[in-house]
């Protein structure tokens, strides 16, 4: 189970610009899929050059 990132009316929204379906089947946990990557944008770590 995860926390939602966005709202039904954002994901209703935001579904149909996905590609999905051209090239494979329709993922099962796609909007999971898509938080996650939101997620991942949000908390990714500040990396420093040591340079």
């Amino acid at each position: 189970m995860t926390r939602r990132q966005l709202s039904d009316k954002q994901w209703k929204l935001i579904e149909p610009f996905l590609p999905i379906g051209e090239c494979g089947p329709y993922p099962e946990r796609l909007r999971e899929q898509f938080e996650g990557v939101i997620w991942r944008f949000r908390t990714r770590p500040c990396i420093e050059s040591g340079s």
